[in-house]
């Protein structure tokens, strides 16, 4: 079919395409006109011809995504039978969340699917009794000491003390550890700095594996946060996957990457709560195509109100229209050879591994992070995005842009949607999330009558 469509048509090349345009822009700058500069330092062109194509192979592609329910655990009862009633209902991963231990038989009675633990405490004990109860679906403790100190501002214990809690861990099981990169996101890294500090706090753990500090892995969890760039988010994940592969192979191992993906909160909003549905719709839709493992959506209210059914089951069967009625379920290769996705790929690719590298040569990502550099570099860009906002270059609709001031939330709010600070003394300084629209809807608050 394609002989029959295209034989009659001669090809044309990049070269004459852009000299068509200039042609069409009666004397207007082809650069100025039609280029557009991003934060990240790319340049978007009007077009990408096969001229300029240089696809780079990206490894370990799934074949299809796990839809996952994130319950966190005030009652060991209750998570049970919201995580039952969830997979019941089309999810077939589950995400338990817990502040202090819980009991683990009550908890996962009767639950065989692929399980993902979210501990805000590390007990060498509890984890080793939480392996116990390990199934054969895929299971992971996502232990992330270092993405801990970069939340917390401090260790669990110390840096000693936790790595000893890690490789007693390590040992017993080897899908413990976590790279939660989410957090760099939440905090306003842009997609290059995102997958630049993914590598970097991913070596970290390589070079103990690599110093016996801790014992080998067989995958690493790597946790993702999508934002509403569409395709740059999908390249996102696609040069992380092709950067990773190189790393690891200088380590002459095969420690895979697991891409466990949640929309962001960043571009989340209290007024108009309604266009978060719109904005996880297309974030999963990034996610999906470009390659992740498992993807838990957040529910439109997830910012102001308590977990609820509703919220939960919105957002869950907005994977499943995506996954079993808008032909995603085995999309994750669609984007290949797309000539726009693999040039973005390609300079992502290139961009973060020149971060990586700086940040290697500065000492490491541990250091920097004690240095300081790190925060500092993602508070830049956290800036430069909330001029943008406040400027309105940078949109998000029904509350920097045609805003419905009729709107009132004052009676609605469940939880505190905005900065908690807690002073507290701390070894270096947090990296804090905040989301866009925060101090915009302070003041909304304020105002309603």
């Amino acid at each position: 079919m394609s002989e029959f469509l295209f034989d009659d048509f001669s090809s044309v090349s990049a070269k004459q395409w852009k000299q068509k345009i200039q042609f069409d822009l009666k004397g207007a700058d082809y650069n100025q006109t039609l280029l557009t500069q991003t934060n990240e330092g790319i340049t978007i062109k009007p077009f990408y011809h096969q001229d300029d194509y240089d696809r780079i192979d990206i490894p370990n592609i799934p074949q299809e995504f796990a839809i996952c329910q994130s319950i966190f655990i005030s009652d060991e009862k209750t998570a049970n039978f919201l995580a039952t009633d969830a997979l019941k209902r089309g999810a077939n991963s589950i995400l338990f969340i817990a502040d202090t231990p819980f009991n683990i038989a009550t908890t996962l009675k009767n639950i065989d699917c692929e399980l993902h633990f979210q501990l805000h405490f590390l007990s060498e004990n509890f984890c080793a009794e939480l392996v116990n109860h390990k199934k054969k679906k895929p299971f992971f403790l996502n232990i992330d000491i270092i993405g801990n100190l970069a939340k917390t501002g401090n260790w669990f214990y110390n840096l000693n003390r936790d790595f000893e809690i890690l490789n007693t861990i390590s040992k017993k099981n080897s899908t413990f550890l976590q790279i939660n990169v989410a957090h760099y996101q939440n905090a306003g890294a842009n997609s290059i700095q995102q997958v630049a500090y993914a590598l970097a706090h991913g070596n970290e753990y390589l070079n103990a594996i690599e110093d016996n500090k801790i014992s080998n892995q067989t995958l690493l969890n790597f946790n993702f946060a999508i934002g509403s760039n569409y395709f740059f988010e999908i390249a996102k994940l696609r040069a992380f996957r092709h950067l990773w592969q190189q790393l690891v192979n200088e380590y002459n191992t095969t420690i895979d990457a697991h891409i466990f993906v949640k929309p962001t909160l960043r571009n989340k909003t209290l007024y108009d709560y309604n266009s978060n549905m719109l904005r996880t719709t297309t974030e999963c839709m990034s996610a999906i195509l470009g390659g992740a493992d498992t993807i838990s959506n957040v529910s439109y209210d997830e910012i102001y109100h308590k977990k609820n059914e509703f919220g939960e089951r919105i957002a869950r069967n907005q994977l499943l229209i995506l996954k079993e009625e808008s032909y995603f379920k085995n999309a994750q290769n669609f984007a290949e050879g797309s000539y726009y996705i693999e040039s973005l790929t390609k300079e992502i690719a290139e961009k973060a591994l020149e971060i990586f590298k700086s940040i290697e040569k500065g000492g490491g990502f541990l250091k920097q992070l004690k240095d300081g550099t790190i925060q500092r570099k993602i508070k830049e860009n956290t800036a430069k995005e909330q001029t943008q906002f406040n400027n309105e270059e940078l949109i998000l609709l029904g509350t920097n842009k045609h805003p419905n001031m009729d709107d009132k939330m004052n009676e609605t709010i469940e939880l505190y949607p905005f900065v908690k600070t807690k002073p507290r003394k701390t070894l270096i300084e947090p990296i804090i999330a905040k989301r866009l629209a925060e101090k915009l809807e302070q003041e909304r608050l304020k105002n309603e009558a």
